[in-house]
């Protein structure tokens, strides 16, 4: 049969009324194939969609290439046949060929696989998406010959109507599952930040500051503060490979392992060997952490560093003269055996210690140029009479004026430290 325009509008219409309020696919297919029994028989019908393009959440074996999205008139439903699990039969011929077909008698067809009993013929035509067909709608009769050639436009308008469904529908499951990841990373990235300290240390005769700005929601980034013995205190530096939720989990761990072994007291060295072999079983060798973690000793004005993958700190002398570490081994994670070494650095008044990760010298201008280490130390010799947030915040504006106010490409932290009287 043919629909002429006016009925193909009223058809929708009436589909629309009753599906507009709805996002179940099942209740939708529903309707759809009420609908399209006002207009062509059946005694069975179905629509089938490939497995891959599934939506509304439900649990598809994985052996079955194709799934019944919405049956009709099959009793009992055939759960494991080759059309399901191999993509054959009339249904799979027409998905994989993106034609329609009609049979007037089903047992004369190569392509037919018997799903009920009593079919003798069948018509089917696919469902669209883009240029390719994802899934197919078919009719069943119990009588020979039950549809022509001019059911197949009818048809096709139907499985049209079902794409657009399936694209609704895949469309609202996309929003559901980014609304949970966003509260997912909401929640993780409030954790991650509860990691980092709350509020800089107040040590008598130096004035410290940090920050972290991640690039998304969350970062691979992290510092911290450790109060030692004797008035001493840790800073830590750290940077863990890739980002996301991953990376922070690793960090997480790491955090777990730096200030679990700092208890004993020891050298930073001690403490990154020891890091360095605990380390994988944290994150299954699928991450490797670059840190740098000093010691501040007040009451002997210097700092012991140890260097493990990570840009070096840089002591700028109040001459505005910069002192690197001579000493670097591997990051975290690379190789089990590393024997990790301690540098110390005495401090005078007006001596400025910069801890960063390479987020801070590796953002870029429009011309591909990077930041870099000597802008970095620039930046600290002509702002020194300045308190540590206060360096803080101007490197900050250097580095996003630097970019064209560009964000920032990676995770970008930074620790600084000044000797500013005694004790």
């Amino acid at each position: 049969m043919n629909l002429t325009y006016e009925q193909k509008y009223q058809l929708l219409f009436e589909l629309f009324q009753k599906i507009r309020d709805t996002l179940d696919l099942d209740e939708i297919m529903g309707h759809l194939l009420d609908t399209i029994d006002t207009v062509i028989d059946y005694d069975a019908a179905g629509i089938f969609v490939l497995s891959r393009e599934i939506i509304n959440n439900r649990q598809v074996p994985s052996k079955n290439m194709i799934a019944g999205v919405c049956w009709r008139g099959y009793d009992p439903r055939p759960t494991d046949d080759a059309m399901l699990s191999q993509g054959k039969g009339i249904i799979g011929h027409v998905i994989f060929t993106s034609s329609s077909l009609v049979v007037p008698d089903v047992r004369r067809d190569n392509h037919y696989i018997e799903g009920r009993v009593d079919t003798l013929s069948e018509i089917a035509v696919p469902i669209l998406r883009g240029d390719r067909a994802i899934g197919a709608l078919n009719l069943e009769s119990d009588q020979l010959g039950a549809y022509q050639k001019s059911d197949l436009e009818v048809l096709q308008f139907f499985a049209d109507a079902a794409a657009i469904a399936i694209e609704k529908a895949m469309l609202h499951r996309q929003l559901l599952e980014k609304e949970l990841l966003d509260k997912q990373l909401e929640v993780a990235r409030d954790m991650q930040l509860h990691l980092l300290p709350l509020q800089d240390p107040q040590i008598p005769g130096y004035d410290i500051a940090g920050v972290c700005i991640p690039t998304e929601e969350i970062g691979g980034d992290y510092y911290d503060y450790l109060p030692l013995p004797r008035g001493s205190l840790g800073i830590a530096v750290a940077d863990v490979s890739g980002h996301g939720i991953a990376s922070a989990l690793a960090m997480t761990g790491f955090r777990g392992l730096l200030r679990t072994n700092i208890k004993g007291n020891h050298s930073p060295a001690s403490i990154a060997n020891a890091i360095n072999q605990l380390l994988p079983e944290f994150t299954a060798d699928n991450h490797f952490i670059s840190m740098v973690y000093g010691v501040l000793n007040p009451e002997r004005d210097e700092v012991t560093f140890v260097r493990c993958g990570h840009p070096s700190p840089c002591v700028i002398h109040r001459d505005g003269e910069p002192e690197f570490l001579a000493a670097n081994r591997p990051a975290f994670g690379i190789y089990r055996k590393v024997d990790y070494v301690d540098e110390t650095k005495p401090l005078i008044e007006g001596d400025i210690v910069i801890l960063y990760t390479d987020g801070v010298v590796e953002i870029e201008n429009t011309k591909g140029q990077q930041f870099g280490v000597n802008r970095l130390i620039n930046i600290i010799r002509q702002n020194q009479e300045l308190p540590a947030s206060g360096l803080i915040q101007q490197v900050i504006w250097e580095t996003q004026a630097f970019s064209d106010f560009q964000t920032y490409l990676d995770d970008f932290t930074l620790v600084i430290l000044k000797k500013v009287g005694g004790n």
